[in-house]
């Protein structure tokens, strides 16, 4: 895995401040019911998926890779997934994994959320990494739908290292609930009047 600072258009820190206030944050946790148990649940599970990231990916991917409609998402303009946009995302998403398990949901995490929204939405789209892809956004309804792939798949993983099923069952729900706020918090550009 790469570290994150020789990772192609990872910028974390340095992106415009988010539209969502502190206080939007803070009724969103409360709305997922998150404690302080989810967040130290979420710190072990990226303790127990620091080393195993690669695999992770090597699922999703294999995942994205065997549905047309997905992959699509990464096509060049000859129809073929471009390789140099998967392995850049790859390496995004790896760092991802990292920053949604070990930092704190603070302003500067906001701000990467709205900025991870915009390179799904058509504002941002492949502009981070030069791309000419046919595909100008993710669709929505696949932003919100594979909140479930990304969840159902990391339960193996947390449960690697040999912890209890109490133990990965906390681990897995702080996880559901990250994903789903992240989700949340991406799909903002996608109608920013209702939001």
């Amino acid at each position: 895995m790469k570290d994150s600072t020789t990772i192609p258009g990872y910028d974390y820190g340095s992106v415009p401040t988010s539209p969502v206030r502190r206080q939007d944050l803070d009724l969103l946790l409360d709305t997922l019911l998150w404690s302080d148990d989810d967040t130290k649940a979420l710190r072990q599970a990226g303790e127990v998926l620091a080393d195993q990231i690669d695999a992770v990916l090597d699922l999703w991917y294999g995942y994205v890779g065997s549905k047309p409609h997905l992959l699509a998402m990464f096509q060049g303009p000859d129809g073929q997934p471009d390789a140099g946009y998967l392995d850049a995302v790859r390496a995004r998403f790896g760092q991802w994994i990292r920053d949604l398990t070990t930092r704190d949901f603070d302003e500067a995490w906001l701000a990467y959320q709205e900025e991870i929204g915009r390179r799904h939405h058509d504002s941002k789209k492949n502009l981070t990494d030069g791309v000419d892809s046919p595909a100008r956004y993710v669709p929505l309804r696949y932003m919100v739908a594979f909140i479930w792939p990304i969840t159902a798949t990391i339960r193996d993983f947390l449960a690697a290292k040999g912890h209890s099923a109490a133990e990965v069952d906390r681990m897995h729900t702080a996880w559901f609930k990250a994903v789903t706020l992240s989700t949340v918090l991406w799909v903002r550009p996608y109608n920013e009047r209702l939001w």
